[in-house]
């Protein structure tokens, strides 16, 4: 098989889930250093709601990527909320016509999440946000599916390009949201938006690989 099941996507939804659940701490520690530290309280929220839901349900990925991001859009406060609402329901958008999602496939809805973002923030590769992790992490999917890398590399590359994006802003100065207040004072921490969403990417990549 060249992809995954649209049908296989509890499993894959599950692992985003406990991703998230599982670094609400750690996301709220980073968050607090240079924010008002309720990114993980807020995204632990937002998941939590969509799992008792859903928990009972059947579900296909694309299906479980709109209703996520449903809940992130209209339940859950701070800025991270319409952002990964719009992530998600684009992505799903783009992918719930596919019985198989293969690489290509997968690539074409994390860009559209990509795209979908770009409509609502002007951040870009640089700005210390979500966009440092998302956008190589599209990148990577991208060349893997043009490679004609099996699925398995292609994740492990996506999860380390992601992972050099998150890294990357702790560099980074911040131009967006609270934490750009600080200025020069931002530097030195991870933005807490890169963090959640390299969770986020390497628990969906984890959950397709085990449902290859």
């Amino acid at each position: 098989m060249s992809g995954f099941k649209n049908t296989d996507g509890k499993v894959i939804l599950w692992k985003m889930v406990k991703g998230i659940q599982d670094n609400k701490a750690y996301l709220g520690e980073v968050d607090g250093l240079i924010g008002d530290g309720d990114h993980g309280m807020n995204m632990n929220k937002g998941f939590t709601v969509f799992e008792t839901r859903f928990k009972d349900e059947p579900f296909t990925f694309t299906e479980g990527l709109e209703e996520l991001g449903m809940i992130l859009l209209n339940e859950i406060g701070g800025s991270m909320g319409p952002i990964y609402g719009t992530i998600f329901m684009d992505m799903a958008e783009a992918g719930e016509d596919m019985e198989e999602i293969d690489l290509d496939g997968l690539g074409r809805m994390l860009a559209a999440g990509l795209e979908g973002l770009s409509g609502i923030v002007d951040a870009k590769v640089g700005d210390k946000t979500l966009v440092d992790t998302l956008a190589p992490a599209v990148e990577s999917v991208k060349k893997s599916a043009e490679d004609k890398d099996d699925f398995k590399t292609a994740m492990e590359k996506m999860k380390a390009a992601a992972e050099k994006g998150k890294d990357s802003t702790k560099d980074m100065v911040a131009k967006f949201g609270r934490s750009s207040r600080l200025g020069e004072r931002s530097r030195g921490v991870l933005d807490a938006g890169s963090v959640s969403c390299f969770i986020i990417l390497s628990a969906m990549a984890d959950g397709i690989m085990e449902v290859m």
